[in-house]
């Protein structure tokens, strides 16, 4: 059977499947009969989509990769209010998109459940930052659970909509890279039916509708709400304390510490209770104050912020406690990254006095190897032609970046990012580089960047007239998070694709150029001709991922590789120093392709990149 199979699989309550933490919230919402799910691509949370994506039809799931998350909280709040459960999930800074609407829906509250998935990423993994979204719980006044594990990713969740259906509110789950990427046994529930409803929306303006006289209102139960929570969390088994020490030391932690933690005392036999929280908040203050009362001291482990410790301690303060806490306010452990049980053990030997012995990291002898586009990338094809224009055009250009996989031209050899700092900035900041700066501004964003947040932008520098080059890199998917499609793919036939050009034109631009990356002469033309204009010029560089295309060459037989002719290769290096591309390598002082790395765009090829001709096509791959 399939993992899809085995999840959909609801004849033994109790079986155990290796899951993702991930996929474990994906069977958590077959379990809790999610109806509706919404969200935008985002690593560590790509997963949970990818698998309720496949399989949301046999379970009668409507799914939504929405245009940004923004529009997918708007979706899932409206499905909740209407009757049926709702599950929206995103990484960390997308919640940074959605939290004008998510703020506001805990004023209204919801009707059927509706649950709202955060994946922090410490360390920044795959993000622009490491920001703490525990905070958005108390600044919306909506409880937030996290779990620790897969196993109990999949049961908070389920939990999560009770709790979301008892009292009316959304409920924030807050997970982090290290749960939702690791892999652990998970015992099955029941996949329940009992919740499963026909969507019908009752008005309820006096709710709903967001006005100043409504709102005050609202706040008043909101705030009844998380208090009756608050009184309830004690009793909820999301909070639980292991009873390991005598009764001297105490530690409280939560979501992904709390493995490190039982790692650490474990291994090093540690005298120390542990108080786990799962229901972050409203915190369990009346649970944390007994296990305080209880042990002289209290270490708070947790990553990021010290969040779980400003509360510990507002509780000691409240209460007039003399229990000793320690943490990260006064020193102890770090603000930034994730945790380990080195780190941990590291901080904890210096509070409680035990012998540790830091792990001596072996060196690597490897040379540094920083992140590239793959082989046969159009994007590298985009970023070569934009240098080689540049150069032609004798100008120097601010480039301004976005994220997605085209942020890799920040590496060498192209150095074609300035700045990136969010989703949709590249053409946002070539608003106010071209505004101030009096030098032609390259913005490079890619389709699906576009349209999340890339459209906004793009009106306002049409509307004042602004000088910039804004280089769209379509390649028909969300590539980076693993070629999620967007609103301009035409590979689901059920979805209508919407065209840039169309929106671009839309706009009121009429410098445009669609273009091959792949023709290099055509690519150079169109490039040229956009640095001679002094307005907004549009380039839309469009060629489907290559991971895509390599699957289709490679099923039809049609994957060509390339190799270098060493009786006509001039030893130029343009191909190795100023293409780039990871196939391309040297060998006894000559230029090679690997032809398993190979994937035989051709570009390589063409006289803009080898001037002598030298690489010609080797065979066809079957």
């Amino acid at each position: 059977m399939t993992l899809l199979s085995l999840l959909l699989d609801n004849e033994e309550n109790g079986k155990k499947l290796f899951l993702l933490g991930n996929e474990a919230i994906a069977r958590g919402a077959l379990e809790a009969s999610v109806s509706v799910v919404t969200t935008y691509p985002g690593t560590p949370s790509s997963e949970i989509g990818d698998t309720l994506y496949d399989l949301h039809k046999e379970a009668g799931i409507k799914f939504q990769f929405s245009v940004n998350e923004k529009v997918a909280v708007e979706t899932a709040f409206a499905a909740s209010i209407s009757g049926v459960r709702s599950l929206v999930f995103m990484k960390h800074v997308g919640l940074n998109v959605a939290s004008d609407p998510f703020v506001t829906t805990a004023y209204t509250g919801t009707r059927a459940g509706m649950v709202v998935l955060t994946a922090d990423d410490p360390s920044m993994y795959s993000s622009q930052n490491e920001q703490d979204n525990r905070h958005y719980a108390e600044l919306a006044h909506i409880p937030m659970i996290e779990p620790s594990n897969p196993q109990e990713a999949k049961d908070f969740l389920v939990k999560a909509y009770e709790i979301s259906e008892k009292y009316n509110i959304p409920v924030l789950f807050r997970t982090t890279t290290r749960v939702a990427h690791m892999r652990a046994p998970v015992a099955l529930g029941k996949i329940e039916k009992e919740h499963v409803s026909v969507a019908q929306f009752v008005k309820d303006p006096e709710r709903f509708v967001s006005l100043p006289s409504n709102a005050l209102r609202l706040k008043e139960k909101l705030i009844e709400k998380i208090s009756e929570i608050e009184k309830e969390s004690d009793s909820y088994d999301l909070n639980r304390i292991e009873r390991i020490g005598s009764g001297g030391i105490g530690i409280i932690t939560s979501g992904a510490s709390f493995n490190s933690v039982m790692d650490v005392v474990n291994e090093y036999a540690l005298d120390a209770d542990i108080l786990k929280i799962g229901l972050s908040y409203p915190a369990p203050r009346d649970m944390i104050s007994a296990f305080l009362s209880e042990h002289e001291r209290v270490v708070v482990i947790e990553e990021l912020d010290p969040y779980l410790e400003n509360n510990v301690r507002i509780t000691s303060q409240i209460n007039g406690l003399k229990t000793i806490i320690n943490g990260k306010i006064d020193g102890y452990f770090s603000y930034s990254h994730e945790f380990t049980p080195d780190t941990v053990a590291q901080s904890l030997s210096k509070i409680m006095g035990f012998p540790y012995t830091p792990i001596v990291a072996v060196k690597s002898v490897l040379p540094p190897r920083p992140p590239v586009l793959c082989p046969g990338c159009p994007h590298r094809a985009t970023y070569y032609a934009v240098e080689r224009a540049v150069k032609m055009m004798k100008v120097d250009p601010v480039y301004s970046s976005d994220i997605g996989c085209y942020s890799l031209g920040f590496y060498e050899p192209y150095r074609e990012a300035d700045t990136m700092i969010s989703m949709g900035s590249s053409i946002g900041l070539a608003n106010g580089f071209s505004l101030v700066s009096g030098r032609k501004v390259i913005a490079f964003i890619g389709d699906s960047t576009f349209y999340h947040s890339g459209i906004e932008p793009l009106i306002n520098a049409y509307h004042y007239g602004l000088n910039m080059l804004v280089m769209i890199l379509d390649n028909d998917v969300t590539a980076m998070t693993g070629q999620q499609p967007n609103p301009g793919s035409d590979t689901d036939t059920e979805v209508a694709p919407v065209k840039i050009e169309e929106i671009v034109r839309g706009i009121g631009i009429s410098d445009i150029a669609i273009v091959d990356p792949y023709d290099t002469a055509v690519t150079l033309k169109a490039i040229t001709s956009a640095l001679r204009n002094d307005g907004i010029s549009v380039i839309i560089s469009r060629r489907e991922c290559a991971i895509l295309r390599d699957r289709k060459m490679q099923k039809n037989g049609k994957l060509q590789v390339y190799t270098v002719n060493q009786d006509k290769c001039g030893l130029c290096m343009n191909c190795v120093e100023n293409f780039a591309c990871p196939a391309i390598y040297i060998e006894d002082k000559r230029i090679k392709i690997n032809p398993d790395l190979c994937d035989g765009c051709g570009v390589c090829s063409q006289v803009y990149v080898c001037p002598y001709r030298a690489i010609e096509v080797e065979h066809a791959s079957i």
